[in-house]
């Protein structure tokens, strides 16, 4: 039992609130799955963030603001607390879905759907966390601090899912090896560019 101070309420989580203002189809289940996705992280890193928005494309006034352009569709948004508007996470379906491209390209899009919400999710929970939870990192370290954050937990996550799945039994005996060739193969690539 948890130990109560006096004149104190007990903390209770809350869900974050999703909403859907998507005009075309989503997969079945996104709310569950983005539920689960969220699930696995720490409450800790999620505290403060009001909700998650999901819109077909992402159109914020600040990015026509940008000195780079953005090539292609911005996958998904972190909004800081502005004023009395808590932050909250802003997520481009239609980046996400392609429904606009051809019918390959909608069925590769359909099949990565899990894994790519998950990377997002990551990544903008680890932008919020890093932003406004953790102060002892400098401006300039943001930015691979954040990736390290993302890909860590996406990795982890992956195996917790791949590990109940047919595939990931199948393939467990051949993954040093495989691992091996990525590392032999990716130094390959790194000496082929130095010449």
């Amino acid at each position: 039992m948890a130990l109560e101070t006096a004149g104190q309420k007990p903390a209770k989580a809350t869900k974050l609130k999703i909403e859907n203002q998507a005009t075309f189809d989503l997969p079945k289940d996104t709310n569950e799955q983005i539920y689960k996705i969220l699930e696995y992280l720490p409450l800790e890193h999620q505290r403060g963030l009001e909700k998650v928005k999901l819109v077909d494309f992402i159109n914020d006034p600040r990015l026509a603001k940008m000195d780079l352009p953005v090539k292609g569709d911005l996958p998904g948004l972190y909004h800081p607390k502005v004023g009395t508007q808590n932050p909250f996470l802003e997520m481009s379906m239609g980046a996400l879905l392609k429904p606009t491209d051809g019918w390959a390209q909608r069925w590769m899009a359909k099949q990565s759907f899990r894994s790519n919400l998950a990377g997002l999710i990551f990544s903008l929970v680890g932008q919020h966390y890093y932003l406004t939870l953790r102060h002892s990192v400098k401006k300039q370290n943001l930015e691979p601090q954040i990736r390290q954050y993302a890909e860590k937990n996406l990795r982890e996550w992956g195996e917790k899912q791949s590990a109940s799945s047919w595939r990931g039994k199948l393939f467990k005996p051949f993954r040093p090896y495989i691992e091996r060739w990525a590392k032999w193969l990716n130094k390959k690539a790194v000496a082929a560019q130095k010449k």
